[in-house]
């Protein structure tokens, strides 16, 4: 039996057409969606969840919890409306975009890590599996934004899928991201010859590749031949983080749960609070609290740290005894569908916030605020408890006050407002520890 799925693609429209918002620096171009043909999405377990094995968690046309085919297909059109931008008066260069995904990492021998995509593969086209490519290619005789966008993923493997489960293949590939195109890992590199041609100019971040063993197998020669050529290798990482910068109304629904599944973490943590306890019981409630809730995983390992030690920024041993009269700093966010919650004050006020806790690194922070932006707020003040310049009812105190902040283009939304802040707020809840 085959599921049949109804999805939808963006192709250039008339003048008329409505203009999608939200592209930054990219072509003043009109998208249209129009349907097309129905695709079959196998009746079997894929490599991740779908709208048909995950009901609960998907909806119908959704790639990843509340993002559709038509979210990451807009997505991937403003990536090559950019790039169209950038090379404007290149005529007779075709534009190829080439990312890989992350590898499975493991922490010893067969012992794998937590699997998680790389953020700008994940970001163009929802795909959570392995040892992929994700390619963008331009059309012969068509302008940019036109492209078509192709996956490479591992090969269906019976003995493989039994240790480490099912893995979606070409037609679950297409099924489940809506690209227009799929085939095995190993059929990559037909296209390399054409990728080294000098008429392709080919985007890809050779310098920090995101998967090691596919940069070595495909693209390191590759970026060799052509920085010989006219049309060198081209980095795509800070278009991609141009484009994640500003975020959809879908991305901003997501970042939103994520914070109230954090703040509601914070308040349960907060009421099993009573000292003397561990800082690793802490750890391990508001991981529970997050998870219990539907988080996927914490978003970074949280610092729980008593007294002294939580003068140290990045504190994450959480392995010593908190004592009666202590104050305690949890630093700690969830993740969710991807999307991540988050001389006495030595870092930075905030940062930007999105797919990634310190998200878009290579974007200034000197950049003018736009809505659509996330950004954290989170001063903080750390006065060593032997520094004799301080009151020493203050010496040994850290306290670090976080908050998510939207940009909109009215007031500010504070996505952790339901995060107690308030001195009284904290002591009213940690009273009621059990």
């Amino acid at each position: 039996m085959l599921w049949l799925l109804s999805a939808t693609k963006l192709v250039p429209a008339v003048a008329s057409a409505r203009c999608f918002s939200g592209c930054l620096s990219c072509s003043q171009r009109s998208y249209s969606l129009q349907p097309i043909p129905e695709r079959r999405i196998p009746n079997r377990y894929l490599g991740q969840p779908s709208p048909f094995t995950h009901p609960h968690l998907l909806r119908p046309g959704e790639v990843t919890p509340g993002l559709s085919q038509v979210e990451y297909a807009l997505r991937r059109h403003k990536l090559m409306s950019l790039i169209h931008k950038e090379t404007e008066g290149q005529s007779g260069t075709d534009q190829t975009v080439v990312l890989l995904s992350n590898p499975t990492y493991y922490m010893s021998n067969d012992i794998p890590y937590t699997f998680h995509q790389d953020n700008n593969f994940l970001y163009l086209c929802g795909f959570q599996e392995p040892d992929s490519i994700l390619v963008l290619q331009s059309l012969p005789g068509k302008q940019l934004p036109a492209h078509k966008a192709m996956l490479f993923v591992p090969r269906r493997d019976p003995s493989r899928e039994l240790w480490d489960g099912p893995r979606s293949g070409t037609d679950g590939a297409i099924a489940l991201t809506g690209v227009d195109e799929a085939y095995t890992l190993e059929e990559f590199q037909h296209l390399i010859p054409k990728l080294k041609d000098e008429t392709n100019m080919v985007w890809y971040d050779w310098m920090r590749p995101s998967h090691a063993q596919l940069h070595s197998d495909y693209m390191q020669h590759l970026t060799e031949v052509k920085a010989r050529s006219k049309n060198k290798v081209r980095a795509v990482q800070q278009l991609v983080q141009r484009l994640r910068l500003i975020k959809s109304p879908a991305e901003i629904e997501r970042m939103q749960i994520a914070g109230k599944l954090t703040s509601q973490a914070f308040v349960e943590t907060m009421f099993a609070s009573k000292a003397p306890m561990e800082e690793g019981f802490l750890y391990a409630k508001f991981e529970f609290e997050c998870r219990a809730r539907g988080a996927d995983i914490l978003a970074y390992p949280p610092v729980v740290a008593g007294g002294n030690r939580s003068n140290t920024l990045h504190y994450v041993k959480n392995n010593q005894l908190i004592k009666d009269g202590e104050m305690v700093l949890l630093d700690g966010g969830c993740e969710s569908s991807c999307y991540a919650a988050r001389k006495y004050c030595p870092h930075h006020v905030g940062h930007y916030l999105g797919m990634d806790v310190h998200d878009t690194p290579d974007m200034p922070r000197s950049l003018p605020l736009q809505p659509g932006m996330v950004i954290t707020v989170e001063p903080g003040i750390y006065i060593p408890e032997d520094d004799r310049d301080a009151p020493e009812k203050f010496r040994g105190l850290g306290v670090r006050i976080e908050d998510d902040v939207l940009v909109t283009q009215d007031l500010p939304l504070i996505l952790s407002a339901d995060c107690p802040k308030e001195m009284n707020d904290i002591e009213q809840i940690c009273n009621r520890a059990s």
